[in-house]
């Protein structure tokens, strides 16, 4: 074995015995603490209505179920609109909030974040048989086209800065109540691109078949954490259970379950 080969192996040695360290660690427990979480349902597949059901279903209820699980914690689900949701939680109306909020330094001067739980890419969702443009350059170079988007979202600050002019009254942009309702406007053909990560455009594509792709390249990366009211004392169990959650090999089930198998089961 050459002297290369044996300082790899002893490297994934040394991360495999770390991942297995934090996998054991204890964690707290919180004793059937009630927490009050809350989400939107209208971002396929982090957090959606179960059209069957009616039941809030995603990767994210999911994941921050089995968080709770694991402190020992129950948790009650409540809905809030995105524009409300920040505010909501920061005034202690909520304990956590969660969906696909990415974690910034605005952001961070009005609410706690947990640690990252999932990074993600901004692309441009269309239809599946756009051809007059492919990517951003040729959309901006085109008036005619519009840009749909949630006021106040990543998604619409991406639109502005890294898509159009920096205006965030330009005209193109059209806003919505919900994300959901951008997509739908989006297949409706009353918009023509919508902005979204690397995860929920699988999503859409995975489910509506012939109906959407992504063109361009990547716009950005952005890292999505739970929220939390200031100086919360949620922020570090939550954020232990998250690294035990990711070195058991739990994270990568739970993404293996809603950004693939999900989508080839619609």
């Amino acid at each position: 074995m050459s002297s290369l080969t044996k300082l790899l192996a002893a490297a994934a040695v040394t991360v495999s015995l770390g991942l297995s360290s934090v996998a054991a660690q204890q964690l707290p427990d919180l004793d059937g603490r009630a927490i009050v979480a809350v989400t939107e349902n209208a971002y396929v597949p982090l957090n959606f209505a179960d059209p069957a059901t009616g039941e809030g279903i995603g990767f994210e209820y999911d994941l921050f179920n089995e968080i709770a699980r694991r402190l020992n914690a129950t948790v009650t689900w409540e809905l809030s609109s995105w524009d409300v949701m920040i505010q909501a939680v920061r005034d202690g109306q909520f304990d956590v909030g969660m969906d696909g909020i990415t974690i910034n330094d605005e952001r961070k001067a009005q609410i706690d974040f947990s640690d990252s739980y999932l990074t993600s890419q901004q692309l441009m969702l269309v239809r599946a048989d756009e051809d007059r443009f492919d990517g951003a350059e040729s959309f901006a170079a085109n008036a005619e086209l519009l840009v749909g988007a949630q006021a106040g979202t990543t998604n619409f600050y991406v639109a502005v800065y890294n898509v159009l002019d920096g205006d965030e009254a330009n005209p193109r942009i059209k806003l919505f109540d919900t994300f959901g309702a951008s997509v739908q406007a989006l297949q409706a053909n009353d918009v023509d691109t919508v902005l979204m990560d690397q995860t929920s455009a699988n999503g859409y594509i995975g489910a509506n078949p012939g109906a959407f792709k992504v063109v361009g390249t990547p716009l950005g990366t952005e890292d999505f954490g739970f929220i939390l009211t200031p100086g919360s004392d949620l922020a570090a169990p939550i954020n232990a259970a998250l690294a035990q959650i990711k070195a058991d090999g739990t994270m990568d089930a739970l993404q293996q379950k809603w950004f693939y198998e999900f989508n080839s089961a619609q």
